[in-house]
């Protein structure tokens, strides 16, 4: 399993872009994909190709609401020796506190 941090940013569309970053949202939670919404992005847990299938959806959609220029900024992180979800890497940090 995957861990994906994205960020979908429209850009000249004004000061608040949280309209945008809703129908964003909508389409995570569409997706079936355990997620975590935080203040500066959102997290997403699957496998690789749902997470880049999905970040082009949510690439996307920001144009299909007016926007005429969009950043998007994702990271991945996927580990092959062992299933981790995003809580299970807090809890790693926080145990060690």
């Amino acid at each position: 399993m995957a861990i994906m941090e994205i960020s979908v940013i429209p850009i000249g569309v004004g000061v608040s872009v949280s309209h945008y970053v809703a129908e964003c949202v909508k389409i995570v939670s569409q997706s079936g994909l355990n997620y975590t919404l935080t203040p500066m992005g959102t997290i997403v847990e699957g496998d690789v190709e749902q997470l880049l299938i999905l970040a082009a959806k949510l690439h996307k959609t920001p144009f299909d609401k007016g926007a005429k220029r969009v950043v998007t900024q994702i990271k991945i992180d996927e580990r092959i020796d062992k299933n981790v979800s995003a809580l299970d890497k807090v809890n790693s940090v926080i145990s060690k506190i």
